[in-house]
């Protein structure tokens, strides 16, 4: 099988500086915030950044959704470096060098559009109790991290996105600049998490006609429900250019529901969004929903595969938060070096296995996949 290349795998999202802290639930109930739930933040939540500083424990992490994939991605093929692209918006301060800093560290070819008029974006991930219940409220772009493979993390987790510095993603500005449209061109497969689809649609555009054109793989995350259900005008523009859509059971529900799918079975959920229209005939769509310890289902034409997740002792688990980041993470790892789709779930399921023993999205140095 051919190694990666550099820069094959292309990721476009929000950046984050994520500040993670165990807290109690009056500080839930205080912002009006639910478990397993993804929002974007409100005036009313702008304060709980500082508290959450101030009161408790903190640690801090990069992230954001796609540039937590692309790092795990990155991080499971190990060499050559830079197989990962990542573009998004950051802020002139200390804590976008910090994102530059840590996105060299990880050997992300990382290329920010980086401006003064908002600070980088920050997100705050909650922990209540136990790990089983988690509230992450996301500062800031984009991502409000992603997506549960609940296989894989407890339940109970609430983001709230304040998109600061990656709201102010440019497409003429970035995207467009021959220098940085160029690595575009070089790409392979790309991937995009549904959060940015709040920030930059005609820069998703841009590339999804690109890889349509040029018979390349572009897949994008449902990555919410809300974005299933209020932005999903902007959702369905993008996606007949979906070649690979991920989503976890939650964002599967909103999403029937939303498009009148008229089922509540996930396994004909994946068929039914897996028939949806697409500009490039020359590849059929795979829609892949994790869903917890029953597994992952993955509908390929008119066949649908359930297929189990690791399982992990209960006190083994540290953190869920970059579950679902890196379970895509893993499956683009294989995906990008030509792997069968079956191995890419299990790479996927392995990433996701090895990153909820870890606080926030890290991991061990090497990874241990075959």
């Amino acid at each position: 099988m051919p190694a990666a290349s550099q820069n094959a795998l292309f990721g476009m999202g929000n950046p984050l500086l994520d500040i993670s802290a165990v807290v109690d639930k009056d500080f839930l109930e205080k912002y009006g915030l639910k478990t397993n739930d993804q929002i974007l933040a409100e005036d009313k939540h702008k304060a709980m950044f500082e508290e959450i500083v101030k009161k408790f424990k903190v640690e801090y992490h990069a992230g954001g959704s796609t540039q937590n994939t692309v790092k795990v991605a990155q991080w499971m093929i190990q060499r050559p470096h830079k197989v990962a692209t990542f573009f998004g918006c950051i802020g002139k301060d200390k804590f976008g060098e910090i994102l530059k800093q840590k996105a060299e560290e990880s050997h992300v070819d990382a290329h920010y559009y980086e401006q003064s008029e908002e600070p980088t974006g920050t997100c705050a991930a909650c922990i209540t109790g136990d790990n089983s219940a988690q509230v992450v409220a996301v500062c800031a772009p984009t991502g409000v991290r992603e997506h549960r493979c609940d296989a894989i993390r407890p339940d109970g987790r609430s983001l709230v996105a304040n998109l600061a510095a990656a709201n102010c993603y440019k497409k003429d500005k970035h995207l467009d600049l021959e220098e940085n449209w160029e690595l575009v061109e070089k790409a392979k497969v790309f991937y995009i998490a549904g959060f940015f689809l709040t920030v930059s649609l005609e820069s998703i555009l841009k590339v999804a006609k690109h890889a349509a054109e040029n018979n390349k793989i572009f897949s994008l995350n449902l990555s919410a429900p809300f974005i299933c259900q209020f932005f999903k005008d902007a959702l369905m523009k993008v996606m007949p250019y979906v070649d690979i859509l991920f989503g976890n059971e939650t964002e599967a529900a909103m999403f029937a529901q939303e498009q009148g799918f008229e089922t509540e079975d996930i396994e004909e959920i994946a068929q039914k969004a897996q028939a949806l229209s697409k500009v490039n005939k020359k590849r059929q769509r795979i829609v892949v929903f994790t869903q917890g310890k029953e597994g992952t289902v993955m509908a390929e034409g008119k066949d649908v595969e359930m297929f189990p997740v690791l399982k992990i002792d209960q006190s083994k688990i540290v953190d869920t938060n970059g579950a679902g980041d890196a379970f895509v993470g893993g499956f683009l790892s294989e995906l990008v070096q030509d792997k069968t789709l079956e191995e890419c779930v299990s790479a996927g399921h392995y990433a996701a296995n090895v990153i909820i023993r870890h606080a926030g999205c890290t991991f061990p140095e090497k990874p241990d996949f075959p």
